[in-house]
């Protein structure tokens, strides 16, 4: 099993990070390294093994009309700010791989590989054929998985170990999109704003922001930011140069779909501004509806998109990226809807609250509708075997999340792993790992979940 480990760690020290495409490399040279370095490695096991022209890939190996499929991808988001251990060496400390990409979704994408091989190792007998499909654009877009399922036939079922045990029978939809105002006037009285910028992907909460700002009298400013930070207790700071001075706060990051585990920088700053600016101009108006309406409320329930079901919950809201320049000033927002909901309402809902406002929403093409499968379908009934079996956990039951999983890329997948119901998210995250333990547990129940499926 040392093997499994070495693999993954070498993986992690790809920087697979979407960057500018290259010729034969869509999404730049990083997911494309991650990409060549998955499938020599299958090719290495013995799979047959398919680059599909640089946006996806795949290895496979078995008899059968039928495919078992488990999608997995090599892109990981940027690594941010407050990692203790370098996020691309992959070094291991205290039983821990550490890493951008150890959960999601490198090691999980290693486990299953792996698993693969040991399926084929011991020659069991199987009726379906067994393919991984390898995406190099999950957090960025999933244009690998269009550009591969235009190309490629789907398996007949699949699983991707990009989520949550037990198994993940439901995901809300998910959109992005922008909400922009034009910002004429950004002095209010002894303040001017020269810039705010924060985020670094909007299905992140942002872990650090800052703004630039020019005060007449800097000694009451700092009083002002004294006595917020010690009322407040965020962890924000200030750095004087020349007339300008950089107000920089720091948050904790988490995945868009779970922003109430975060701590949003962009809403630290915006709060401060708040505090000391008291005008009508535009860059007051925008600052005061944010924190009226959209502020530290992970749910959209001050913005006219509260919505909620009896199947997924509630509405998940994160504003993820900000930036002013050039005369605007540009909040990227990120929603994970209820399955019962649709991205209309949504969209309706918030136009209508910020009408009036001078604040534009510019919609993004590239929803997510959500996905359901019955709790009584094969795929699912199958892994919740293999789940109770071999974990021992027979109280847990299928449930639904706000992450966008490689499930909904096709008819009949689900999310199955890796997070355990009892361990804490640290996707998207600084100091992102994957305990050594768990990657072989996961080969294990890997190998027994496709046995199963394919046998």
């Amino acid at each position: 099993m040392e093997d499994v480990i070495f693999s993954t760690q070498e993986i992690i020290k790809i920087k697979s990070v979407e960057g500018a495409p290259k010729e034969g490399m869509p999404f730049g040279e990083g997911p494309y390294r991650a990409l060549e370095y998955a499938l020599n490695l299958a090719k290495d096991m013995g799979f047959e093994t398919k680059n599909v022209d640089g946006y996806a890939g795949y290895a496979e190996f078995g008899e059968g009309e039928e495919t078992v499929g488990i999608l997995v991808h090599l892109d990981v988001v940027p690594e941010g700010d407050g990692w203790d251990y370098p996020p691309y060496k992959a070094e291991i400390h205290d039983g821990k791989i550490y890493g951008r990409g150890a959960i999601d979704d490198k090691g999980p994408a290693m486990a299953a590989l792996y698993a693969m091989k040991s399926i084929k190792d011991k020659k069991m007998p199987l009726s379906r054929k067994i393919r991984i499909i390898f995406g190099t654009n999950e957090e960025t877009g999933w244009g690998c998985m269009k550009y591969y399922f235009a190309h490629e036939k789907a398996p007949d079922m699949a699983f991707t170990p990009d989520a949550n045990f037990p198994v993940i029978h439901g995901e809300k939809g998910i959109i992005a999109f922008d909400l922009v105002k034009e910002i004429k006037d950004t002095c209010c009285g002894d303040i001017s704003i020269k810039s705010i910028k924060g985020g670094n992907a909007v299905n992140m909460v942002p872990d650090y922001c800052e703004a630039v700002i020019t005060a007449k009298d800097f000694s009451a400013l700092e009083k002002k930011f004294n006595e917020f930070k010690d009322k407040t207790g965020y962890q924000m700071a200030t750095e004087k140069d020349g007339d300008d001075i950089k107000i920089k706060a720091k948050g904790v990051s988490a995945h868009g779909s779970t922003p109430w585990k975060g701590k949003n920088a962009i809403s630290y700053i915006l709060e401060f501004l708040g505090e000391i600016l008291d005008c009508k101009c535009d860059i007051c108006d925008f600052i005061n509806i944010y924190n009226e309406k959209i502020a530290f409320k992970h749910h959209g329930e001050a913005i006219g998109c509260g919505f909620e079901d009896d199947v997924s919950g509630k509405l998940d809201f994160n504003p993820g990226v900000i930036e002013m320049k050039d005369g605007k000033i540009v909040l990227s927002i990120n929603i994970r809807y209820p399955i019962k909901s649709s991205s209309r309402l949504v969209y309706d809902g918030i136009r209508e609250n910020l009408e009036g406002t001078g604040i534009e929403l510019f919609e993004d093409e590239g929803e997510m509708k959500p996905l359901y499968v019955p709790k009584d379908n094969f795929l699912v009934q199958k892994l919740m075997k293999v789940y109770r079996e071999e974990t021992g956990d027979k109280d847990s039951k299928p449930i639904t999340i706000g992450g966008g999983t490689y499930a909904r890329a096709m008819e009949n997948a689900v999310a199955f792993g890796p997070v355990f119901p009892d361990e804490e998210e640290i996707a998207h995250q600084a100091n992102e790992f994957i305990s050594v333990n768990k990657l072989l547990l996961l080969t294990k129940i890997y190998e027994k979940a496709l046995y199963e499926l394919a046998k």
